[in-house]
């Protein structure tokens, strides 16, 4: 009560935070009048005077009230866009390093200039990370504008680009792009063998747009570039021959987690044949075998678990994966970790070569390189400890210009699935009678498609995407009396939602959407003006005639939101609650922008999964007793608090588990850091002659001591094995055995003759060669190595996490176990190094100079955690550097013949021949 009682005296944390930015909002605006006096140049010229201040010894901190004047005043000249004072506060926020929630329609993009242009100034470039390639393209367009009137320059990264084009596109002031690109561009710098090749200069300064959907929702998945193994059939093959040899005794199967694992008894029959098989080094839980073990455990998940013509099914020779929901087949796509490799050795087909990982990070630890991070959405405040926990990042409630009008009503709650969906459609037709838009929001594509096809049922005409005049005859006022027609978005076609987005707004629009489908596009009432003219009138050459119709437009557009104000604005009807509060907040975020008048409702029922797994049973028995019956809604606010519990218990598990997730990869990426400093440090450096030499005699160190025990007689000493070593190692035929027999004669004397020979050998190469191509080729043989052996640590690492989770049966912590064996592990890559390198330029002899070895073949991938598809596979078409992740089309396509089709695109010429686009032909019920 205490609490509550100076809240409202003193405000909380959030209000005294945005009260202590109000000197700054003064000064900024009493410098406003100064900025409208100054000419274009000398507003100009103001960029070239910051930074000479910086240079001076000023901070950016000391320039930011003039900076933000400047932007502001650019803004107003070439956008016709004035900075409202809670935006300079969002600027303000987004330059201290936090995340700034401002509601729909209050401008972030807007806001974004501020803190960019400020934090450009020093030089070191700025990164603006957006969820898709049409909002990077489209904000670096807009707000290049601004960037470029100031004398800054703005580069794109988008899917598609070359390396030259990436490498101007970040040497640019301001950079915009995809989460995805940063990412992927990341990890192959860190693959290149050069330093000129790299594209990325740095990670001083990042916002990330939509940051809850990239920090948090797309963060439960890494990105991995992927490349060919070599052919590894045989050792499948022998695996899976010693699957069928165990007994129902040797394994265990559940069934429901759809897990598998070996008991005792299992695993002492398989150590056995495993070793006398040659493919077992120690006991079968040892380190070095987890690969191995990882391997024999996919085997038994394809004999135990996986079943033919259910879970797969045999095709002209290919293992063909059947889709568990819908019961079609999926060509073209494959497990992973080596698991469709396991059947097809148990199907006896060939089996095809497994993709190693070759580079892999989590979002959260590529964010977290940056120096100073930022973000901003409509929706962080319910994740706000996983932001701080995670990535240091405080929520910053930003106040909205305008009071929000809308009305968020309470949720009505049927009994069953159909009965909530005859409420939604009764729902609809009301709104499209009195003409008031209507934005559907759906938790999946699935549940779009099942509406979509009801809507249909009861006369409503579903619009292509494609066709820019989809909401054409609502433009009338007579004609949007007798049209019903409605959009589907699922956030698979960018540009084009964002259109359909954009004109959602208009009276009698019915728009249904996943909750990622057009979002970084305000849905204006009425339609947005802007986005029609640049469509519709795209084809015509610029002069009075286009001017004119651009104004008719624009006219239209103001009668049009007229028209929608009257029917109660935006009205935002969700189909079922998300397992987050904050997805249910965005999408009531669309109506109600800048003031505008507007209504939301969710319809549940008590089938709906998160009903359904949160007391169901209880729910239902109450709200039978409160009189709920078929066909009957219900609505009280005790339903609302009770559900947003059950979301914040959902909230909680995710974050642990995100949480736990991210505890394995810590480790993983604090050797990831090493590797990757090691290489820019190689190859910055003209001559690693020094360390090859320092590599040489640890080498030799190692193997003296290895077969010459300290302080061991000489009648100890293991001279034979010791000698062989040597020439397998350094390729020296030394005399060791000789050397035993000398009297008093000691390890380090041995030491001593063995490096200097070996240096003798390698000195007379270098004179051979020549010293600038021994140099080369150390260069490259180290670089080669040490690349050869980190992907093999990765694959390690990933099969050493999914067997390290079985040690908590023993009561021993499966965290300090991870951590524990992949130091070991590590240590490991680093001897392996060292004598990989000495062995290899020991051997090597000069047919001609060397070339730095090229890129392997890569494929990038990204698997959208919602919807569980690989996102670069449905690009269709990779980054350079990259192989396509989709099924290649077969290039020979009879139209006859469908199974030479291949890839088709949806929206593609059907291969029929109908002259149909491929969704509306062959591939409707795909």
């Amino acid at each position: 009560m205490l609490g509550a009682l100076a809240r409202k005296l003193f405000g909380n944390g959030n209000d005294r935070r945005i009260k202590g930015y109000r000197p700054r909002i003064d000064a900024i605006n009493a410098l406003e009048p100064d900025m409208e006096k100054l000419s274009d140049e000398a507003l100009r010229a103001r960029t070239d005077t910051f930074r000479a201040e910086l240079a001076a010894g000023k901070t950016v901190d000391d320039l930011l009230v003039p900076a933000f004047a400047t932007v502001r005043e650019a803004a107003r000249r070439v956008l016709k866009q004035r900075h409202y004072d809670v935006q300079l506060i969002g600027g303000i926020v987004l330059h201290e390093g936090a995340i700034a929630e401002m509601k729909t329609g209050e401008g972030k993009t807007l806001v974004a200039t501020l803190a960019c242009y400020l934090n450009a100034l020093p030089g070191k470039g700025v990164h603006v990370v957006t969820v898709n390639d049409y909002l990077a393209k489209r904000d670096a367009e807009w707000m290049g504008r601004v960037f470029g009137f100031l004398g800054m320059t703005t580069g794109t990264i988008v899917h598609g680009m070359d390396d030259a084009q990436r490498h101007a596109a970040y040497a640019c002031d301001i950079t915009y792009g995809t989460n995805n690109e940063y990412g992927f561009d990341y990890l192959r710098d860190n693959m290149k063998y050069s330093v000129e090749e790299m594209v990325q200069r740095g990670h001083a300064y990042a916002i990330v747009d939509e940051v809850d959907s990239i920090l948090i929702d797309e963060a439960r998945t890494p990105l991995i570039i992927s490349g060919p193994l070599d052919d590894r059939s045989d050792f499948y093959a022998t695996i899976d021959r010693f699957i069928p040899m165990l007994a129902k005794e040797d394994y265990e199967i559940d069934e429901k987690q759809r897990t598998s694992s070996l008991t005792e008894s299992g695993n002492e029959k398989l150590e056995k044949v495993l070793g006398e098989a040659g493919i077992l080094k120690g006991e079968l839980y040892d380190v070095e075998n987890v690969s191995t073990v990882h391997h024999v455990n996919q085997a038994l998940k394809a004999h135990k678990l996986f079943q033919r013509d259910k879970d797969y099914i045999v095709r002209n020779g290919e293992v063909v994966i059947i889709d568990e929901f819908t019961g079609r087949m999926m060509p073209g796509r494959r497990y992973s970790e080596g698991l469709h490799q396991a059947l097809e050795a148990k199907e006896r087909v060939q089996v095809q070569p497994e993709n190693q990982t070759l580079a892999s990070i989590t979002f959260q630890n590529y964010f977290r390189m940056y120096g100073k991070l930022a973000g901003m959405t409509g929706t962080a405040n319910t994740e706000a400890d996983e932001f701080m926990d995670i990535y240091k990042l405080e929520v910053v409630e930003i106040p909205t210009n305008r009071g929000i009008a809308r009305l968020d009503e309470d949720d009505e709650v049927y009994k069953s699935v159909p009965d909530k969906y005859q409420a939604i459609i009764a729902e609809v037709e009301a709104a499209r009678a009195k003409g008031q838009p209507v934005l559907v929001g759906t938790t999946s594509i699935e549940k779009s498609e099942t509406l979509a096809e009801m809507l249909k049922a009861h006369g409503f005409i579903q619009v292509d995407l494609e066709d820019p005049a989809a909401f054409a005859p609502l433009y009338d006022a007579d004609q949007a009396k007798a049209v019903q027609v409605f959009a589907v978005l699922n956030a698979r076609y960018h540009e084009q939602e964002a259109f359909i987005v954009s004109q959602a707004g208009v009276p009698g629009a019915i728009t249904i959407a996943t909750n990622m489908a057009g979002r970084g596009t305000d849905i204006q009432l009425g339609g947005n003006a802007d986005m029609r003219i640049s469509v519709e009138l795209a084809d015509m050459e610029d002069g009075p005639e286009k001017e004119a119709k651009a104004e008719a437009i624009r006219v239209q557009v103001g009668e049009l939101k007229q028209r929608a104000l009257a029917a109660g604005g935006l009205y935002i009807i969700g189909t079922e609650r998300h397992e987050s509060r904050r997805i249910d907040n965005q999408l009531r975020g669309r109506s109600g922008r800048q003031g505008d008048p507007g209504r939301s409702k969710f319809y549940l029922s008590l089938q709906d999964d998160l009903m359904r797994i949160f007391g169901s049973d209880r729910m239902e028995g109450m709200l039978t007793k409160l009189g709920l019956k078929e066909g009957e809604a219900i609505v009280h606010p005790w339903i609302n608090r009770a559900l947003e519990k059950a979301q914040q218990k959902v909230e909680a598990r995710n974050f642990d588990m995100r949480k736990n997730v991210l505890k394995y990869d810590d480790v993983a990426n604090d050797q990831r850091k090493v590797i990757f400093e090691q290489r820019i440090d190689l190859m910055s450096q003209a001559d690693l002659s020094e360390m090859v030499g320092d590599m040489r005699h640890g080498v030799v160190e190692t193997l003296v001591h290895a077969h010459i025990p300290p302080d061991a007689y000489a009648e100890q000493w293991d001279t034979q094995t010791l000698k062989d070593e040597i020439y397998r190692v350094l390729n020296l035929d030394l005399p060791v055995t000789e050397w035993a027999k000398e009297e008093g004669i000691a390890d380090e004397e041995v030491i001593e003759r063995v490096s200097r020979a070996a240096n003798e050998m390698m000195a007379s190469k270098a004179a051979r060669f020549g010293p600038d191509i021994m140099r080369q080729i150390e260069k490259a043989i180290v670089m080669q190595v040490l690349d050869h052996l980190w992907r093999e640590h990765i694959v390690q690492l990933d099969h050493l996490r999914q067997v390290v989770g079985l040690r908590g049966y023993a009561q021993r912590d499966p965290l300090n176990e991870f951590k524990s064996e992949a130091f070991q592990l590590f240590e490991s890559l680093m001897d392996r190094l060292r004598e990989m390198t000495t062995q290899q330029l020991a051997l090597v002899e000069l047919q001609e100079p060397p070339p730095m070895p090229d890129l392997p073949p890569m494929s990038a991938h990204h698997v959208d955690p919602l919807t569980g598809m690989d996102e670069f596979a449905a690009l269709g078409a990779a980054s350079p550097g990259f192989s396509a992740t989709a099924a290649e089309p077969n290039p020979e396509r009879d139209p006859n013949d469908p199974r030479t089709w291949g890839k088709v695109g949806r929206n593609e010429l059907c291969p029929c021949g109908s002259g149909k686009k491929f969704k509306h032909c062959h591939g409707q019920n795909m």
